[in-house]
């Protein structure tokens, strides 16, 4: 196959397809069924999922610039005839810190709108403004109007950390919202799309009539690449790459269907063919780092964190849920679903080794009172494990609590509560992006740790104690058999029992006890 330019960056469906020259992974098949089953949508992404690119594409369609569409699933099934006017609306671009500038921004969209379409320039506020647009716009082209919405949730998300002025940010935006549900005659179809999922009730006010794709399977692979996709589309750029470490380190996103890699990270792994955290590194996750930490989440517990559908949409400013932050911001997914008396519960997991890796390592750097010498612990328990060197893994753990300041203790509270001793060994593992499962269940109970490695297997087990080692991990791990399961790959296992002194604050116990494979 040809090679072609990869599209990094372009969220502009023209851009693509005009001359043919770069990657393009066809999208209009979810396009027409949309267009098909309904009329109002809502969409909830990720940042970097491809979300500005599906809005353009929609908006190319509707207006019926054939030729970019020659080729692809959709161009024999339009009427290309049939020309809309599409109205829209982004709030990408820049970052505003008043209601008064918000106001500005929305005017000045609705103007360009105006000047595009060709209608006449409105008077009045923005809901009058708007409401002239989309009648006025309807009127000249002789069909209902098109209303495109793309990163619709921006202004408030970029003003989190100050609810007070997130709030303004939501009442203006519901000031412009509300304008859809009222001029459904007018209108042919509509897609709002964002990162986050704000209540309805206070962001959309009487916009009751979205169908809400966000958790719907045959729409989970909307954005994103599958591996069919990766297969055949990025066939030529697959030379070179281990297929297996790309599906480890990007693909497993799911919206209740089939999984997905994030775009963003496949095509610059393609273009530097280096495997690499690239979605992880272009945000910045200071605002999610804080609150997990402000929470005392229990890390190894994020990747066994299950939740409703009311509990995943509880993005309120000032109420934002755990779950729902981790899951709307991309760093858990849907691992599985089930039925409890006909309502869905969603079973929720890192989507891949990137964001486990990168996201424990932030946090690892935020529970570190030195954040610096973190990556040479980290390389040190490495090279620990691959000698099993078990001495030596004490002995790394036991300098890294002891050397903590008492003052640093004070002031961070994450210290103080037990869960930190068994979180912070959790991440430096997972930081490693080591094969590991934590508080993994059995028929004898849950084991805190299991980490395959090198050929071999690794058991932990965790326990505080008030001052003095108890040898209580250690026992636990034999009395109740956690061993057994794994006897049987013949691999050699490692049973390691650490205990934490609640008085001290530090590692008081240390035991370990090898089996040989069979």
């Amino acid at each position: 196959m040809t090679r072609k330019k990869l599209p990094i960056g372009i969220q502009t469906f023209a851009k693509i397809r005009e001359k043919d020259e770069y990657y393009y992974v066809d999208k209009t098949p979810f396009a027409l069924r949309l267009i098909d089953e309904g009329t109002h949508y809502f969409l909830s992404r990720p940042r970097r999922f491809g979300k500005s690119l599906f809005i353009d594409t929609l908006a190319e369609l509707f207006a019926g610039n054939e030729p970019l569409f020659r080729g692809l699933h959709c161009h024999g099934k339009w009427d290309w005839t049939v020309k809309y006017p599409v109205i829209r609306i982004s709030f990408a671009e820049g970052v505003m810190e008043s209601r008064a500038g918000l106001d500005a921004r929305i005017q000045n969209i609705l103007a360009e709108n105006e000047r595009r379409l060709e209608t006449p320039k409105g008077k009045g506020g923005i809901p009058d403004r708007f409401i002239a647009l989309i009648q006025a716009a309807e009127a000249r082209s002789g069909q209902r109007v098109v209303i495109l919405v793309d990163e619709y949730d921006k202004p408030i998300l970029d003003n989190l950390a100050h609810p007070d002025v997130a709030r303004e940010m939501r009442d203006g935006l519901r000031n412009l919202y509300s304008v859809i549900k009222g001029q459904d005659a007018h209108i042919r179809f509509a897609l709002l799309t964002g990162v986050s999922k704000f209540n309805k009730v206070n962001l959309f006010s009487g916009l009751n009539n979205l169908f809400d794709i966000t958790v719907s399977p045959p729409f989970s692979a909307i954005c994103g690449y599958t591996d069919t996709d990766v297969d055949t589309v990025f066939a030529s750029e697959l030379e070179g790459l281990d297929r297996g470490q790309i599906r480890l380190w990007y693909n497993g996103y799911n919206w209740g269907g089939e999984a997905v890699y994030n775009p963003f990270d496949l095509l610059l792994l393609f273009a530097n063919r280096d495997f690499r955290a690239y979605w992880f590194e272009t945000g910045s996750p200071a605002f999610l780092i804080d609150m997990l930490t402000e929470r005392r989440v229990f890390l190894p517990g994020i990747e066994r964190l299950e939740a409703n559908e009311a509990l995943l949409s509880a993005f309120e400013i000032g109420n934002i849920s755990t779950e729902a932050l981790l899951f709307q911001t991309g760093y858990l997914t849907i691992a599985s679903v089930r039925r409890v008396g006909g309502m869905p519960r969603y079973r929720l997991r890192y989507p891949n080794l990137e964001v486990r890796a990168s996201l424990t390592e932030a946090l690892l750097r935020h529970y570190s009172p030195e954040p610096g010498p973190t990556v040479v612990r980290s390389t040190r328990l490495y090279d620990l494990l691959l000698a099993n060197d078990f001495t030596g893994m004490e002995a790394l753990f036991t300098a890294f609590f002891a050397g903590i300041p008492a003052d640093w203790r004070r002031r961070n509270p994450i210290a103080n509560y037990e869960g930190y001793y068994a979180s912070v060994f959790y991440a430096y593992f997972a930081a490693l992006g080591l094969d590991i499962v934590p508080e993994e269940a059995s028929y004898a109970g849950r084991l805190d740790m299991a980490l395959r490695f090198n050929g071999q297997v690794y058991l932990f087990e965790f326990k505080v104690v008030e001052i003095e080692p108890e040898g209580r991990a250690l026992q636990q791990i034999v009395d109740r058999g956690y061993a057994d399961k794994y006897r049987i790959a013949g691999q050699p296992i490692h049973l390691i029992g650490v205990e934490f002194s609640r008085e001290q604050r530090r590692v008081v116990g240390f035991e370990a006890r090898s089996i040989a494979a069979r």
